[in-house]
């Protein structure tokens, strides 16, 4: 069963990174590199990694894949797509298959509930004590360093749309 996972993920990281490669358009492109993070936050989930799949979809699908969307759209302005919606239909079936996947989800965290006891010594506990304890200072300098290239582009896009 694990293998049939592992093929249905690996085939879907390996379409939406061609699809990020493909798509002309860089919003496209972007929402694509979304669902490739998602896709190796579960193989992550796969190995065992749980640490590193969190970091994965809160860090790089989360926070950083906003900033870029939020970027293409100050950057390329006027590109709104415009006529008939091709995949009116596969929207139509988007609510269900999420649904259906979000059902999924809950029984397979329901059946594993109990199966990791022992917390491991290098676990997430471990490097949340650490990060904020005593790397509660570096933690905070980089997030003023992302706020601070943050207002930094969004002045850029400011002054290049008023030139």
């Amino acid at each position: 069963m694990e293998w049939v996972v592992f093929v249905l993920v690996a085939a879907t990281a390996i379409g939406t990174a061609l699809g990020l490669v493909i798509r002309p358009n860089p919003l496209h492109g972007a929402l694509f590199l979304v669902a490739n993070l998602f896709c190796v936050a579960v193989l992550y989930l796969m190995l065992r990694a749980e640490f590193l799949a969190l970091a994965q979809v809160i860090i790089y699908a989360g926070a950083i894949m906003v900033l870029f969307i939020f970027a293409i759209m100050l950057l390329v302005p006027g590109r709104a797509e415009a006529g008939p919606d091709p995949l009116a239909r596969a929207r139509r079936l988007a609510l269900p298959l999420a649904a259906a996947f979000g059902l999924a989800v809950v029984l397979v965290a329901g059946r594993t509930r109990g199966a990791a006891l022992d917390a491991p010594p290098g676990g997430v506990g471990a490097i949340g004590r650490l990060l904020f304890t005593d790397y509660l200072f570096p933690f905070e300098v980089t997030s003023l360093l992302l706020l601070a290239a943050l207002v930094g582009a969004l002045t850029l896009a400011k002054r290049r749309a008023g030139a």
